[in-house]
């Protein structure tokens, strides 16, 4: 037994425990080194020795073979993970990179409420900006320490990071601090400054910039990572960034580039929404219920119209499709609120209450436009619902922290292998097994398989499925039986 299980502290324990060296920046591979040249062995864990080997892209296709769920954190029963599951782990191994979402929810707040507190169509409200003064400030001391918590275990377990970054869900939230970044600096109180140099905009919006021309690309160029494969509602994330940077550079006074990223963001998002609503067999991470991460489809059209505003000067028509379109989603997303129950909490919700948040602001934008009792009721039912959706989510997230000391739980996602596990065979006997197959993904295999056996002598798909029977016409292509 090794000689950290004695040790009395636990959290020394858990640093000692080699069983997480192969998430650590450095894999043990240091110590391994200099112990071969003493002449001293020093024993490898199996977790070890396999992410040595395997250092390369984390392949996209075992996270869906390996992880269940609406956001791909629910080990599946045929799958094992590379680290104790019986025990706790270290706490930045369980940091999610979806933590983010808590400053994305309280920084939209500051924005709402320093809305409320300076547009003339809600000044009958006599809103104190002391509320945006103190919402900011929280705002700040969060990513501050979200930021640093992350910055640790980017630095001490980089491979956790890193699988993080493969994870087809968990990449749209890098975007996230960026955004919260953004909406710090829309939600800056007039008491600390009116005004803010242009070459913030520039450093802000760089990170978008590099995030984008990777993830659009895999997009794009197809392959594993291709939109058709893993688009998600999370992926508005990538996308409302775009028109977040172009409202704050229109405030700010530039031109050109906050069209540029507005153009891109249109372009893109366009795109991601005609995909996630045909719900293609090939959506292998689309949630096949409600889930609040639907919500997102109202972020982008709420920014959207708030940005073309500003770059326009006026709440035109071109702002008003974008609203009008952001309301129809969130109310065909409010008329069925009781599906949404039943689902385990999760710090990722964070991240779905500013799409509500950015239609009350939306609402009170429109409202300045289009002033009477109809536009001003609605914008403070929305601006109550959202307040009231953030308090509901704090509340249960101190509890969470606090009484039920589950806020943090080991983060399953990161810790699959990287190739599925061996079932042999027991007791001498043979066992018979389903070929793995799941829905969506196997109907897109079996349609590359038919295409395959199509000549330009068919004249329709059918055709091609008669071609790839063998002689016998029996189908080759149903589900079969694999011994072992």
């Amino acid at each position: 037994m090794n000689s950290f299980t004695h040790h009395p502290n636990p959290a020394i324990r858990k640093l000692k425990d080699k069983r997480y060296d192969s998430f650590k920046t450095w894999s043990g591979k240091l110590e391994r080194q200099i112990s071969n040249l003493r002449g001293k062995p020093n024993s490898v864990g199996p977790a070890a020795q396999k992410m040595d080997n395997n250092k390369d892209a984390f392949p996209v296709d075992r996270y869906f073979d390996a992880l269940e769920g609406p956001e791909l954190e629910t080990l599946r029963p045929s799958e094992e993970i590379l680290l104790p599951d019986d025990k706790k782990w270290p706490f930045l191994l369980r940091y999610p990179v979806s933590s983010f979402g808590i400053c994305l929810g309280v920084s939209s707040q500051a924005i709402m409420w320093k809305t409320l507190a300076t547009s003339p169509a809600t000044k009958f409200l006599h809103i104190t900006h002391d509320i945006n003064l103190v919402l900011w400030s929280i705002s700040v001391a969060l990513v501050v320490v979200v930021a640093a918590i992350y910055l640790l275990k980017l630095i001490f377990y980089f491979e956790a990071v890193r699988r993080e970054y493969y994870h087809p869900i968990r990449v749209n939230f890098f975007f996230a601090p960026w955004i919260a970044l953004l909406f710090l600096a829309i939600g800056l109180p007039n008491s600390v400054a009116t005004t803010l140099p242009h070459a913030l905009w520039y450093v802000l919006m760089a990170p978008f910039l590099c995030l984008e021309l990777k993830i659009y690309g895999q997009w794009m160029s197809g392959g594993q990572r291709r939109l058709s494969k893993v688009a998600n509602p999370s992926n508005h994330l990538s996308i409302v960034g775009n028109f977040v940077g172009a409202l704050l550079g229109a405030s700010m006074g530039l031109k050109e580039g906050p069209i540029f990223f507005f153009a891109v963001g249109m372009a893109h998002y366009t795109v991601l929404f005609v995909t996630l609503y045909q719900r293609l067999p090939t959506n292998e991470t689309l949630p096949k219920e409600l889930h609040p991460v639907f919500f997102l489809f109202v972020a982008a059209p709420s920014v959207a119209s708030m940005a073309w505003a500003k770059i326009q000067g006026s709440f035109d028509y071109g702002s008003r499709i974008a609203y009008f379109i952001a309301m129809f989603l969130y109310f065909s997303l409010a008329v069925r609120v009781n599906f949404f129950r039943g689902f385990k909490f999760s710090l990722a919700w964070w991240a779905y209450t500013f799409p509500m948040t950015g239609a009350a602001i939306a609402t009170i934008r429109y409202s300045n436009e289009v002033t009477n009792v109809v536009t001003q009721a609605l914008a403070v039912a929305l601006c109550a619902i959202s307040t009231l959706i953030v308090t509901g989510l704090l509340v249960s997230t101190i509890l969470h922290a606090f009484v039920l000391h589950d806020l943090f739980p080991n983060d399953i996602a990161i810790a699959i292998s990287d190739r599925r596990p061996k079932h042999s065979s027991r007791g001498g006997h043979h066992h018979l097994k389903w070929f793995h197959r799941r829905t969506g993904s196997s109907e897109a295999r079996d349609i590359e398989h038919y295409l395959k056996f199509v000549n330009s002598d068919c004249k329709d798909v059918e055709a091609g499925f008669d071609d790839s029977q063998g002689s016998d016409g029996s189908n080759n292509a149903k589900p079969q039986l694999q011994e072992h």
